[in-house]
């Protein structure tokens, strides 16, 4: 009778568990939803080719809630962020451009700047990081998702 009730608590527990989730979606971000991403990438077509090699990014448009770049770090590890200032509510200038490895924000007299890489705010510590996708690279397909 014990191991039964053992079995079905261990089962409730696990299915408490997320899958992999690494702390990358950051539910407590007042400012960005959490769209639903689901972008499968194949690196034989020209447009994605880039990702093919270290150091190079992809802007994927019309995903996430202003687009997503994808990272090539190294060829085994991939990074991918949504476009979206997170330290912003959405709006017309809230999309961030990327030069090199730095997404900055245009709106008005922002500052705000962040490392595709990491995510991170590059000046200040307390700022929310970019809103990071789950990547993962099987043969010549990049997976992007949450």
């Amino acid at each position: 009778m014990k191991i039964p009730i053992i079995y079905a608590i261990s089962a409730l527990l696990l299915m408490g568990c997320k899958k992999d989730d690494n702390g990358m979606i950051n539910d407590n971000n007042p400012f960005l939803s959490t769209p639903i991403v689901n972008i499968s990438l194949n690196l034989n077509l020209p447009e994605y080719n880039p990702l093919r090699f270290p150091g190079n990014s992809v802007i994927i448009n019309n995903r996430g809630i202003k687009g997503v770049v994808v990272y090539n770090v190294n060829n085994n590890l991939y990074t991918a962020f949504d476009l979206s200032d997170p330290n912003h509510v959405p709006s017309n200038c809230s999309r961030m451009e990327l030069e090199g490895i730095i997404a900055s924000c245009p709106c008005g007299n922002d500052t705000n700047s962040y490392d595709i890489v990491t995510g991170q705010h590059q000046n200040d510590e307390n700022a929310y990081p970019m809103q990071q996708y789950r990547i993962e690279r099987i043969g010549d397909v990049i997976n992007v998702s949450n």
